[in-house]
C-alpha cells in the first residue's frame, strides 16, 4: 500500500466496496485488464485506524544484536568503496573495515537504546489499516466500470446436480425429495344422458 502525502484532485464515483484491502486491489487489475485509465481509479479507505504489532522485548543484547547487523551493511558498502578505491588492497584491510562497520552499527544502537529504554524497551511493527476500502472510478470511465465490476461480481449460477435414487442414502445424508407430480383436476358434474327419460313423461306412443 503506497503512503504518499497531498489530496486528490478530482473524487470518482463508488463503483464497488470491500471488507479488505486485498478485494479492492483484484478489483483495480481486473479494471485494469478492461483498459480503464489507471489514473481514473482510485481506493479510498474509510475507518482509519492504526495497529502497532509488538514483536519483542528489546534489551541491551537485543539492540548490540541490531546494531550488529546495520554494522554488517555498512562495513560492507566501506569495504566495498576501499576496494574500488585501492584494487590491491590487502584482504585483512576489507576484513578490518567490516569489523570496524559492525563494531559502529552496535555503539550507535547501544547509545540510542540507553537514551530511550525509559520510553520505549520493545520492539513493534505498525501499520494503518482501514474498516472499508471503496474503489472510485472518474466519471469519463463509470460505465465501463461499473459493467466490468457488474461482470466480475456477478458470476453464472452453477447448474443443479441431478440426484441418484437408485441407491439408498448413506447415514446423515440429506436428499431433497422429488417434486410430486401434479394431481389429476377433479371429474366435474356428468352431463345429463340425451337418451334418458324426462321426469313425468310419458315415452309410450298412443
Amino acid at each position: 500500500m503506497s503512503m504518499i502525502g497531498g489530496s486528490p484532485q478530482q473524487h470518482g464515483e463508488k463503483i464497488a466496496d470491500f471488507a479488505t484491502y486485498q478485494g479492492a486491489q483484484q478489483a483495480v487489475s481486473q479494471l485494469i485488464q478492461a483498459d480503464i485509465p489507471a489514473r481514473d481509479i482510485q481506493i479510498v479507505g474509510h475507518g482509519l485506524r492504526s495497529i502497532e504489532t509488538v514483536t519483542g522485548k528489546l534489551g541491551y543484547a537485543a539492540a548490540a544484536r541490531s546494531g550488529a547487523i546495520n554494522g554488517i551493511l555498512l562495513g560492507l558498502l566501506f569495504s566495498a568503496i576501499f576496494v574500488l578505491g585501492t584494487p590491491n588492497a590487502a584482504i585483512q584491510l576489507f576484513i578490518g573495515v567490516m569489523f570496524v562497520g559492525i563494531a559502529v552499527g552496535m555503539l550507535l544502537s547501544l547509545v540510542s537504546y540507553a537514551l530511550l529504554r525509559r520510553r520505549r524497551d520493545y520492539t513493534s511493527v505498525t501499520q494503518v489499516v482501514a474498516d472499508r476500502y471503496e474503489v472510485t472510478v472518474l466519471p469519463s470511465s463509470i460505465h465501463r466500470a461499473r459493467e466490468v465490476v457488474g461482470r466480475v461480481a456477478a458470476p453464472a449460477a452453477p447448474a443443479p446436480v441431478p440426484i441418484d435414487l437408485s441407491t439408498p442414502p448413506q447415514y446423515g445424508e440429506r436428499v431433497d425429495p422429488a417434486p410430486a407430480p401434479p394431481a389429476p383436476p377433479a371429474p366435474g358434474p356428468e352431463a345429463p344422458d340425451a337418451a334418458a327419460p324426462r321426469a313425468g313423461g310419458d315415452t309410450t306412443r298412443p
